[in-house]
């Protein structure tokens, strides 16, 4: 029917009124069918057929008014092209529409965009799609976007619901704002599949107008009740420290527990950790000021692009210099550009990487730091990079420097094995052994190691080392009223206070079989998909692309018909397929 949409089914209305054009008094021709004589008769057919007397042939009238113009096979290249484009753009963490969509638009949005590159390659496709297809038969509008990307998350969640069947599973949970403010709960599930692998799948993100344990629990509750899980199946649950996660009278572990005391908790193996070095760094003053130094040093030196491309001017030169004379290996992968990380405040990884720039850039940050107390925009910016050089050139200094490297290198490789997707308990206990050997080795037997090393570097630097037989004078106090001690018995036992407190975590570490990084990483993720250019996203929607997003691994074998089909059932399509 070549009527406008708006007015077709007042048209299909006035043909089913006027009822079927049947010329029952014309004389209909005989034709030869199998050596017999057959004629046309209106009576075996009722109402559904009318005849064109001028064209001599019958037509099916509810065929004419319905029929949208497309076959089967057009139809299905039409949708599985849209489902192709979706898919990639899903899996790369894209947008899919533009700011523009008309006609006009020299860039119509990801999605029709691609879309034009596909039909470009494939004829029977461009004859299909876009100008191609019938206006209302395109398959491109937002509505039909999103009942794709749900299909698609709902057959990765039921392919990972399958490949968990009735098995005992584990839950890790954590909460996040997204770009919106609006909290958001992320939920990982853990699990042994056929082959005897641990096996860790988001299962999704859900909305929480509060973080109270009661809220938490609820949304936990819808979740399983949408995918057939049950509480009963639980035996473990792995939360970050926080009161409303692992509150022993109304946390959300304790509201487990109530309902099946078996789904044991534990805490974030990795956030201990975090939390552990913090405890550190706040009680020994040496350590605390070593760090809120370094801090100060990035924000003085990395706080201006002019001050961090001068940085990487000088470094540069330093460089050239050392390849000139010598003292610089040069190979693939060496020699890369550097510059000052500012350590963040929970992640304590980021510490260590910032140390070990610290190490490289030393001699350039104190060319940076002269430059300023020489030439700074006032007083108390000169003043600040004349006291971070006074405090830089100090033997103390470049000993916590080294020693903090030493430590953060153990701990940070423990750190990373934890965060590990496929981690286990008896790999955790094995690393736990292995961490506390290594620890152990440097408190008893890396002393002379680690000053040779920093007599080194200072010697290098043209910093003034201590004689270990002079008494030890501490900054900002009495020398009357401190312990007469020598730098050779000062020093060491500096060492041996920071490194037993480790221990603690490494006892309390054979309690904790796994992280909730997964949780995070997931987090990462959101952050991705919903920006600041899609920060209207529905809920909804953002679940649908998390899920296709973070479990690719599972997305890759989900078939396209498989997705086409569950399209279909979703809602009344104007094809059946």
């Amino acid at each position: 029917m070549r009527y406008s949409p708006d007015i077709k089914n007042q048209v299909r209305r006035a043909y089913l009124l006027k009822s079927p054009c049947q010329p029952h008094s014309h004389k209909f021709l005989q034709r030869i069918d199998k050596n017999r004589n057959r004629r046309f008769i209106f009576d075996e057919f009722g109402s559904l057929l009318e005849y064109s007397i001028a064209k001599d042939a019958a037509y099916c009238l509810y065929c004419y008014l319905f029929y949208l113009g497309v076959s089967k096979i057009e139809y299905r290249y039409i949708l599985n092209a849209s489902i192709v484009c979706l898919c990639y753009l899903l899996m790369q963490g894209l947008a899919f529409r533009g700011n523009d969509e008309s006609e006009e638009s020299l860039n119509q949005g990801n999605f029709i965009q691609l879309l034009k590159v596909l039909a470009s390659c494939n004829e029977e496709i461009n004859n299909v799609v876009l100008k191609n297809a019938l206006e209302n038969l395109k398959l491109i509008a937002p509505s039909i976007q999103k009942d794709i990307i749900n299909a698609c998350a709902v057959e990765i969640t039921n392919a990972i619901i399958r490949d968990l069947g009735d098995d005992l599973f584990s839950i890790l949970v954590d909460e996040c704002q997204d770009i919106s403010v609006k909290a958001q709960m992320g939920v990982v599930i853990r699990y042994i599949n056929k082959f005897g692998c641990v096996v860790k799948r988001f299962l999704g993100i859900v909305h929480v107008n509060d973080t109270s344990a009661s809220s938490l629990k609820k949304a936990i509750e819808s979740l399983f009740s949408t995918h057939g899980l049950s509480v009963s199946s639980l035996r473990g649950q792995g939360y970050d420290g926080a009161s409303d996660m692992k509150g022993n009278l109304i946390g959300l572990k304790s509201l487990i527990l109530r309902e099946n005391s078996s789904a044991y908790y534990v805490h974030c193996f990795a956030h201990q950790l975090q939390l552990t070095l913090v405890a550190i760094a706040k009680k020994h003053s040496s350590i605390s000021i070593f760090l809120k130094t370094v801090a100060h040093l990035c924000n003085i030196v990395g706080g201006s692009c002019k001050r961090r491309d001068m940085l990487r001017e000088k470094q540069r030169e330093k460089v050239v210099e050392g390849i000139r004379i010598g003292e610089i290996a040069i190979r693939q992968g060496l020699n890369q550009e550097m510059t000052i990380k500012r350590p963040g405040d929970t992640c304590w990884s980021s510490h260590y990487s910032t140390l070990i720039n610290l190490i490289y850039l030393f001699s350039s940050l104190i060319d940076v730091l002269e430059y300023i107390g020489e030439n700074g925009n006032d007083d108390l910016e000169r003043g600040e990079a004349i006291e971070l050089l006074d405090i830089m050139s100090r033997f103390e200094f470049i000993f916590v420097l080294f020693l903090m490297r030493k430590f953060l290198e153990i701990t940070h490789d423990l750190s990373q094995a934890l965060q590990s997707k496929d981690q286990n308990i008896v790999n955790a206990m094995q690393l736990v052994k292995v961490s506390k050997y290594h620890l152990q080795v440097v408190r008893d037997d890396g002393w002379k190691s680690l000053l040779l090393e920093v007599v080194q570097f200072c010697g290098k630097h043209d910093i003034v080392v201590l004689e270990m037989d002079d008494l030890y004078t501490m900054r900002g106090r009495s020398r009357r009223r401190t312990e007469k001690m020598t730098n050779l018995h000062f020093y060491p036992i500096r060492k041996h206070i920071v490194f037993p407190l480790v221990y603690t975590l490494i006892k309390l570490s054979l309690l904790l079989p796994v992280a909730i990084t997964t949780v995070e990483m997931t987090f990462s993720a959101m952050h991705i998909i919903k920006d600041r250019l899609r920060n209207k996203m529905r809920d909804d929607l953002l679940n649908d692309c998390l899920v296709t997003y973070i479990e690719r691994d599972v997305f890759v074998n989900i078939d396209n018909d498989d997705i086409m089909n569950r399209f279909q059932v979703m809602k009344n399509r104007r094809v059946i397929l």
